[in-house]
């Protein structure tokens, strides 16, 4: 050793040992660190730390006393080395001796070198990732590969290269891989199982797979292959890598794999269910585990705070059971979320058309969102300038609830002249409500009513009046279902409901589609100057209505039986056949 120098007191016999050894500026250990500082035992040096007196001493006499009892190192088992530096075998299995509870062997901790105890891997399908322990076989999931080796038995080849099982006292048999060339990348936490299926995802792929008795089958090429292709080429921002992480749904009998970015900035939760062979759902939460535990699913994720006018998440995960029945549906890691559903009609394929109105059968609820025809060619747009897509777009239809509204029509006269912002009424008829508006002679434009007593027939307005005696005054609201406390003291004012949206009939709801499109090249009639929205298809989405700003908003009548079921059986359209003007 260069350079080191060590003075010592006595002339006792001393062990001089390197406390850690430096591979490529790490520092590996092949086991375990020692005993702690606290313990008396030696500081792990750091790994940036390149310095001879890098060292440790130890005395080999009792207490470090003159020509005191001299010790030895005694029987070392196993030990075949005095640097306990190692080599990452990323394709390689080991065990150890083996545990039982009824006789009270434990040898877990036996790694006996005299023995064939390791099992490797092709390396060429890169680091083992996941180890799955089915029946008698252990399946190995490596980067790009998915094998099974045999436990406690081994495969037999023929010159015809077929196999036979025969047993064998070596503990991890023979590696056989599934056909096809899928691995599970890096992302172990994909990994879910359910009976002998088992499910994980292939980002190097784009693939989202399925291992079962039959083999790996690409469960992503059902309908969502562009759609997991942009997903698990987008997760990773720059040098971070995105999660993908798996669970399988018990209570609903799916899968769900949530891709998540690795800066936070984005995530998406779909689920794959077995009996119709595709993705029926996507869903608000972004969770960090998934498992199910009897007949309920579990997951962990990161609580919402509804904090400083906007939504945050906490830095700690907090566990969920879903479909619990003591919250609302679609209420998630505590933040109610609305459920929305995806459509498109088209009927004719090959037709233009012009769809009058949109209806659905089942509970009331539901809102219609968006509706939005086929795109038509680019063309040039000279003000812009540049390339225009046009559409045809219709206003959205509240629900039967959501869009519900009385009109709050009344009358009286003066029992006095007034020109200050009170007078009291004679002959009311009808209900005043506050903020309607108020016209007459002598009544200025934009009055208002700011209060009025029924009992008192005190009426009391936002500016002065002009206003004679016995003079009339008309008054004139509409008012949403969401302020009648505010307009009228009462959330069930004693006036006729109308519906601006969807109505209802024989428990079918229908709403007419309002046309609030632009003009397009060679269009006629367009815009609110027509009904319908004209095109060959259009794609609508429907959602359960509220207000879902804040969890406050949501419940406070804003929405059809907050948290309630809401079911959905069928959407239709009617429509005529058009020449597309």
């Amino acid at each position: 050793m260069a350079g080191a120098v060590i003075e010592v007191k006595y002339f006792n016999t001393f062990v001089l040992k390197k406390t850690a050894t430096q591979i490529d500026d790490t520092i590996v250990w092949n086991g375990s660190f020692g005993i702690p500082k606290d313990k008396g035992g030696y500081n792990v040096v750091d790994a940036n730390v390149t310095s001879d007196t890098n060292w440790a001493i130890e005395e080999s006499r009792i207490r470090g006393g003159y020509n005191n009892t001299n010790v030895d190192y005694g029987v070392r088992a196993y030990l075949v080395e005095e640097d306990p530096a190692s080599t990452i075998r990323f394709n390689s299995l080991i065990y150890s001796g083996i545990f039982n509870s009824r006789t009270g062997i434990n040898n877990t901790n036996v790694f006996s070198s005299a023995d064939d105890i390791t099992k490797s891997a092709d390396p060429a399908n890169a680091s083992i990732q996941k180890l799955y322990a089915e029946d008698t076989n252990l399946i190995v999931f490596q980067e790009y590969k998915v094998s099974r080796a045999l436990i406690d038995k081994d495969a037999i080849y023929s010159a015809e290269g077929n196999s036979s099982v025969t047993s064998s006292n070596l503990t991890i048999g023979v590696i056989q891989p599934y056909a096809g060339k899928f691995g599970i990348s890096k992302n172990p936490e994909s990994f879910a199982t359910y009976g002998y299926n088992k499910y994980f995802s292939d980002k190097n792929n784009n693939a989202i797979m399925k291992l079962s008795n039959s083999g790996l089958e690409e469960i992503s090429r059902y309908g969502m292959i562009d759609y997991f292709r942009d997903e698990l080429n987008s997760i990773d921002v720059g040098a971070n890598e995105g999660k993908v992480r798996g669970g399988y749904d018990i209570h609903s009998d799916q899968y769900v794999v949530s891709t998540q970015s690795s800066d936070g900035s984005s995530y998406n939760t779909v689920s794959w269910d077995e009996t119709v062979k595709g993705w029926t759902s996507f869903y608000d939460y972004e969770p960090t585990q998934m498992f199910s535990l009897r007949n309920k699913f579990y997951s962990t994720g990161k609580k919402n705070n509804y904090a400083g006018g906007q939504w945050q998440t906490v830095d700690y995960d907090s566990l969920y059971e879903h479909y619990s029945i003591d919250v609302n549906r679609s209420f998630f890691y505590e933040r109610n979320y609305p459920s929305t559903i995806t459509f498109i009609f088209n009927p004719s394929a090959s037709t233009s058309k012009n769809f009058k109105t949109i209806s659905y059968e089942g509970m009331n609820g539901w809102q219609l969102n968006t509706l939005i025809s086929d795109n038509t060619a680019k063309d040039y747009n000279a003000l812009i300038p540049g390339w225009d897509i046009y559409n045809d777009t219709a206003n959205s239809a509240r629900s039967y609830v959501g869009g519900e509204y009385v009109i709050a029509d009344a009358s009286g006269r003066s029992s006095a002249a007034s020109t200050n912002t009170t007078v009291v009424l004679s002959n009311v008829v009808g209900v005043i409500a506050v903020g309607a508006s108020v016209t007459g002679i002598g009544v200025s434009a934009n009055t208002v009513v700011v209060s009025f007593n029924a009992t008192t027939k005190v009426l009391t307005v936002n500016q002065n009046l002009g206003i004679a005696l016995n003079a009339e005054l008309l008054f004139h609201l509409v008012v949403n279902r969401v302020n009648y406390t505010a307009a009228f003291g009462s959330a069930n004012p004693s006036l006729p409901r109308f519906h601006a949206g969807f109505d209802r009939k024989e428990n079918r709801y229908v709403a007419n589609l309002v046309n609030n499109s632009e003009a397009s090249h060679g269009e006629i009639i367009w815009g609110t100057e027509m009904s319908g929205v004209k095109g060959y298809y259009v794609t609508g989405i429907f959602s359960t209505d509220g207000d879902y700003s804040t969890n406050v908003s949501y419940n406070n009548n804003t929405a059809t039986d907050p948290g309630g079921e809401k079911q959905l059986f069928a959407v239709g359209s009617d429509y005529v056949n058009t020449n597309g003007y």
